[in-house]
């Protein structure tokens, strides 16, 4: 089981054409079977055009999926229960610290790999009293993983083993990786205005859909080490992984939809043919 899971808050281009005729193609190879998911949990900038446009984009590649079409903004109480089930192991705490506090004192030589200040602990560790008091007045906090805690959790469950996943190349030979989540920090893993994170519904959501490959840009591929401690402390399944290459610009840069890079609607209203956009996108 595969799937391709693009968040509707912008118009489909060439890098989600790439993924998504990266990850059917798999499915094919493997004769498995190729899952859309869309991934609206920032409910404020998802628009209803952009899921429409998903969909139409994927059909007149000639794509298909099976239905229903999982959204999850449907599934905030499965996040909810994962994250409690982190809770109660001890593993996540309350952060109120706003973005400006947190780059104040943050060390500006340590970044994680999105290129973010890495957490400097304003809140790890805080009183029960201090907590209690914000929550009563109603200061919104995220819920952030205590990363040594959550890396001596894990280490117990698995024997002192190393934290791995299978990476599948290019030529779908798997090489095994060894994960090193602690680079993230303290990431959050609830949001202020979301009751889930990326890191933590993309990991609920695979498992609950029986995804077996995960297929993504390489881009993702840093993600990977966090998304495994949690499927590890969850006691989810472990996927396969294969990390694609990005489409860039004539500058090297990712494409993307804040810069309003070339969508596959603008490209198909000018012309261009699925066959086209398979050339374009580096998968004939």
């Amino acid at each position: 089981m595969l799937r391709f899971a693009p968040s509707p808050n912008g118009e489909l281009h060439l890098g989600h054409a790439r993924s998504a005729l990266f990850t059917w193609r798999m499915a094919r190879d493997l004769d498995g079977v190729a899952l859309l998911r869309i991934e609206d949990i920032d409910t404020a900038r998802t628009r209803r055009v952009f899921i429409d446009g998903i969909f139409e984009d994927l059909s007149w590649l000639g794509l298909t999926w099976p239905e229903p079409v999982v959204f999850q903004s449907q599934r905030f109480e499965a996040y909810r229960a994962a994250a409690a089930e982190l809770e109660m192991m001890g593993l996540l705490y309350p952060c109120f610290a706003t973005r400006a506090e947190i780059e104040a004192a943050a060390d500006p030589r340590r970044k994680d790999p999105d290129g973010a200040p890495i957490y400097p602990g304003l809140w790890r560790g805080k009183s029960g009293a201090e907590i209690a008091r914000r929550k009563a007045g109603g200061v919104p906090y995220a819920l952030r993983l205590d990363m040594q805690r959550a890396l001596a959790y894990a280490g117990r469950m698995l024997d002192s083993a190393p934290l791995t996943f299978v990476e599948l190349g290019e030529e779908g030979m798997p090489r095994t990786i060894t994960a090193d989540p602690a680079r993230w920090g303290d990431v959050v893993l609830v949001r202020k205005d979301t009751p889930t994170s990326y890191h933590l519904a993309v990991v609920v959501d695979d498992a609950s859909q029986g995804v077996t490959h995960v297929t993504r840009g390489a881009d993702l591929f840093a993600a990977t080490d966090l998304h495994r401690l949690l499927q590890v402390l969850l006691g989810l399944p472990e996927p396969m992984y294969a990390h694609h290459g990005l489409v860039t610009d004539a500058d090297g840069r990712k494409l993307s939809k804040s810069a309003r890079d070339t969508s596959l609607k603008s490209l198909r209203e000018a012309g261009a043919t699925p066959a086209d956009i398979r050339r374009m996108a580096g998968l004939t």
